[in-house]
Order: structure tokens, then sequence, then C-alpha cells
């Protein structure tokens, strides 16, 4: 058998980055993993190019010989191999990090990145489900075991609180205060928030927390330090991870007919639309998803303009065309 190929290691100065965005920054591990990912590719593709300024576009020192050019002609190189304008300019955000950082550092004399745009993106709108659709998702987990309490309460928490799936499989049991009818949530950047409990998610918890739920899942012994505290458990007995969360939600996105349409995302776009559409005011929306600047959370107020259009010609007798 082929031995798996070696990942390339990352320069000092990619490593320093990526311990400033965990430590001084508070940048969450997905975050960070990201961040490597991308400069992995960026590095490699620097130790196998042409010239800079005539020597090797070598990592490590060789960072700081980079010019804009270079990184014009990198990002040349991601649009030939097809990568999306998102992705693109996602992989420009850690680029121009890493030289920001060197110069910051007194590593590097410039930023060669200080005058570079990302690609435009083009604007695209949160497909949000139906109220309809969404309530045929939640009617899709038959029983009432252990595994479907659970599955039942992932929906309805992420639909009912908008948090983002590694919110909610970050859940600990002190965070969920059912009496209080709030949930504390740890967001992005570590910073805390208080999101209300409705009425449904409130039952769907209070059944998996609760005798023939949560406690028919602990194992005799905790396999890692850490689960005992979590909210959701797989059926192993310890934390339900996000691509377990994501698994429920695609399986019964299959049930209730939304095969490639559903996702957890989707269900934060469907809470956050649905508040707009029955009155909500945009900073609850905001201070609900833990958007750092209510113009995130503007995107949606889009969303609920459209489907305003989209039901007002269908319903006017005079919006039609031909009418």
């Amino acid at each position: 058998m082929a031995a798996a190929p070696t990942l390339p290691a990352l320069s000092l100065h990619g490593e320093e980055l990526l311990s400033w965005l965990a430590v001084e920054k508070g940048r969450s591990a997905n975050t960070v993993a990201a961040y490597r990912r991308d400069l992995r590719a960026y590095e490699s593709w620097l130790s196998q190019s042409d010239d800079v300024n005539g020597g090797p576009r070598g990592t490590g020192g060789r960072l700081a010989q980079v010019d804009e050019g270079v990184v014009a002609d990198y990002v040349a190189h991601l649009r030939r191999a097809g990568l999306a304008p998102a992705s693109v300019a996602r992989a420009l955000v850690a680029v121009r990090s890493l030289h920001r950082f060197m110069v910051q550092e007194g590593d590097a004399n410039g930023d060669p990145t200080a005058d570079l745009r990302p690609p435009p993106l083009p604007a695209s709108l949160p497909k949000a489900l139906s109220e309809r659709e969404v309530a045929n998702l939640l009617a899709a987990v038959p029983g009432d075991g252990p595994v479907a309490r659970r599955d039942r309460a992932v929906l309805e928490t992420l639909y009912g609180t908008g948090m983002r799936i590694s919110e909610l499989t970050g859940l600990a049991l002190g965070d969920v205060a059912i009496e209080e009818q709030l949930v504390r949530v740890l967001g992005k950047g570590n910073k805390e928030r208080l999101v209300p409990l409705g009425r449904y998610a409130r039952e769907a918890l209070t059944a998996w927390l609760g005798a023939g739920g949560r406690p028919a899942l602990v194992p005799r012994r905790w396999a890692r330090r850490g689960d005992s505290d979590a909210v959701f458990l797989n059926q192993r007995g310890s934390r339900l991870s996000r691509q377990g969360a994501w698994g429920i939600v695609r399986h019964y996105g299959r049930l209730a007919g939304l095969d490639g349409r559903l996702s957890p995302h989707v269900l934060r776009h469907s809470c956050a639309t649905h508040l707009l559409d029955h009155g909500a005011d945009i900073r609850v929306v905001q201070e609900v998803l833990g958007h750092a600047s209510v113009a995130t959370t503007q995107v949606y107020t889009k969303v609920s303009a459209e489907r305003l259009r989209s039901a007002y010609l269908a319903a006017h007798p005079r919006a039609r065309l031909g009418s």
C-alpha cells in the first residue's frame, strides 16, 4: 500500500500567525484550521514556482521577498484552477493576514497585498425554507426513543435559536436554562450571547434531557474529558460532533423531501427570515444570530422583502400580468 502523501510543513511565520489568531484573537479551531489549509496551499505554490526577485519562491525568509505581482499571480492561479470567487476571496484573506502579520512583527518591509482587492462576489440571497417546509421537517422525526428525542431537539434548537452547528454541538448542560427559557451560546471569537428558547425548542430539550432521553445514552465511563457536560450525545455516549449533527439534519431533510436543499445554515437562515417576516426588529435578530455588525443581518431584510413581493404578486388580483 502506498504511503499517504505528507502535507507540507507551514513556515515559522505561518505557525506564529495561527498561534496569534488562536490565542490573541480567540479564533475558533475551525477558523484556524481553514487558515492553515489556505496558507499551506499558498506556501506550497510559492515553493514550486519560478523566481522571485531573482531567487526561488521558497517559504520562510523568502516570504519577505514576495511582491504584489507574485500575489496577483497566485490569485490568477486559483482562478485557473476553477475555484469559486468566494473560495478565492477566502484564500486571499489568509494570504493578506500572513503578510500583514509579517510587517507587524518586523519580518517584512511592506505588505504586497495592500492594494489587492478580492474578486467581486455575486450577490446571493439565503434560501430560507417556507414555514410549511419547516413544519414538515420537524414532523419527520418518528418515535419517542432517546435518539428520536435527541434528533428532534437538535432540529428544534437549530431552527428555534438560529445558532450555528458548532455552537449547538459545543453546548454544555449549564448553558441551558429551561425555566428561564434561555440558552447561553458561545459564538465566534468566544463571545457569549443569551438566546430565548421558544416553546417547541424548550419542549424538545426538556424531553431530551429528561428520563428516557439523554440519560439513556450516558455511558458507564466517559471516553473523553468534557463529554459528561455535553448537551448532545451520540449513540456511543460521546459529545455529538459537527459531522454527526450535520448527518441528523441531512437525514431528516431527505425524509421531508428537502434533499439537497437543507443544511444547518439553511435552518439558521430560515430562523432569521421568519423572525423578520413576523415583525422582529433587525437589532433583535442581530443579537439572536450573534452578528458582530448589523450590516451582516441586513441581508435577511432583503430576503423578507423579496418574499413579501412574491406573496403580493401571487395574491393581489391587480398585481399579476393580464389582470
